[in-house]
């Protein structure tokens, strides 16, 4: 199961970063739990890696142990179409090293309800618990019934409930197991969490509709927010509006040695200028030519959740939206996006003033920073801190990065 290793470059999604000392792609459970056992009782580095959509590599060599979970498994525990009673619940179990889109577009094509919304996010399965991803009204923490984990302190495998997860906006009890703070790694597990995910269990809906929660969406369909529609539907236009913002992977990336095969299907891009309307598995790209935009980490920074005192401060026009805390009261989160844009950092910053920088925002997304095919690591890391300065000046306001920062 161990090759010669590739270099982070070869597979993440900003396609930076450097070597790897040792690459191993476990294809079994015992395989994947030795892996990291190993690496942890040589008191190695260790790196689990999904789909390497959410990790930003330095550009020295990596002297540890890099474990791709290699096993891509869908089941459906209960029968898909219930025969009798209310109870339209449908559990369905995904090994971590699912492609997360893959799983998505299964569930749609069995008629199951809940993902949809999720369609066009990079990454695995496993990944998508430890971050808690969400878009267009929907999370995965409120489908996950529970998680299957490697606890590494313990060294035994465990079943955590959706209720010890400790699902926030963008986090998790994985998550924070990494850091003593916002964006500072912790000494003890970094950059692999304590639990490592081995497969996750949806409690999903039997039903060919879902609701539209979030206004660019419903607006892509021409109906109102609350409206129900066919999740085919659905997931088209998701992927359609992605693909506008950039916010969709190169499928050219599943061409490379290192990536092909990690995902079953692989999508043609959606027409950046496309309408939404169609099966998004019709929609025909090149592949061959690269489409820097989506050479990135997606979403690179994390929308800040300010409390009332901190969001009275910030310009009447700046966006604000409401969120409830588990613990009572309510927090206001505001737009990341809408932050640098307005702190002077404008879509395909800088090059309105240095064409040849190798690391930019995306042309389509300020929220997105790009590799323009030729940048390193220190190349992004010097953008990214550049618009942190600048936010900060401008707004007082602290911006967390997204993606794991492997130094």
């Amino acid at each position: 199961m161990t090759r010669i290793s590739p270099s982070f470059a070869d597979i993440t999604t900003m396609r930076v970063g450097g070597s790897i000392a040792r690459f191993v792609e476990p294809r079994s459970r015992v395989g994947m739990i030795e892996a990291v056992e190993d690496a942890d009782s040589a008191h190695l580095p260790l790196c689990v890696i999904g789909g390497g959509s959410n990790l930003l590599a330095s550009d020295t060599p990596f002297e540890g142990v890099v474990v791709r979970d290699a096993r891509r498994n869908i089941d459906v525990l209960d029968q898909a179409a219930p025969r009798e009673g209310n109870d339209l619940t449908v559990h369905v179990n995904a090994t971590a090293g699912t492609n997360w889109d893959d799983f998505v577009d299964f569930c749609v094509r069995m008629g199951l309800q809940g993902v949809e919304g999720l369609s066009g996010i990079p990454g695995t399965v496993g990944a998508s618990v430890v971050q808690n991803i969400g878009a267009y009204g929907q999370e995965v923490g409120a489908e996950v019934e529970a998680v299957e984990v490697w606890d590494r302190l313990e060294k035994k495998t465990m079943t955590l409930p959706a209720a010890d997860m400790g699902f926030g906006y963008r986090t998790s009890a994985l998550k924070k197991s990494m850091y003593d703070a916002p964006g500072r790694p912790a000494e003890s597990f970094f950059p692999t969490p304590r639990f490592v995910v081995l497969s996750v269990t949806f409690a999903l809906k039997h039903s060919a509709g879902g609701r539209v929660d979030f206004a660019q969406l419903a607006g892509a369909l021409g109906v109102d927010v609350g409206a129900q529609m066919e999740t085919s539907v659905i997931r088209a236009a998701v992927l359609s509006v992605r693909a506008r913002k950039g916010m969709l992977e190169d499928p050219g990336r599943y061409d490379t040695l290192w990536m092909k095969g990690t995902k079953q299907s692989v999508e043609a891009k959606a027409d950046a200028e496309g309408s939404g309307d169609g099966d998004a598995s019709t929609m025909v790209s090149d592949s061959s030519v690269p489409d820097y935009d989506r050479w990135s980490c997606g979403s690179f920074f994390i929308n800040p959740v300010l409390s009332a005192d901190q969001a009275a401060v910030l310009p009447q026009e700046a966006p604000r939206f409401a969120i409830a805390e588990a613990q009572g009261g309510s927090s206001v989160k505001t737009s990341a996006a809408w932050l640098i844009d307005h702190a002077g950092f404008h879509k395909g910053y800088p090059r309105e003033r240095n064409a040849q920088a190798k690391a930019t925002l995306s042309t389509k997304h300020t929220l997105a920073l790009t590799n323009r095919g030729a940048a390193t690591a220190a190349d992004v890391i010097a953008l990214a801190d550049e618009v942190r300065v600048g936010v900060k000046r401008a707004f007082g306001i602290e911006l967390v990065p997204e993606p794991v920062i492997l130094h």
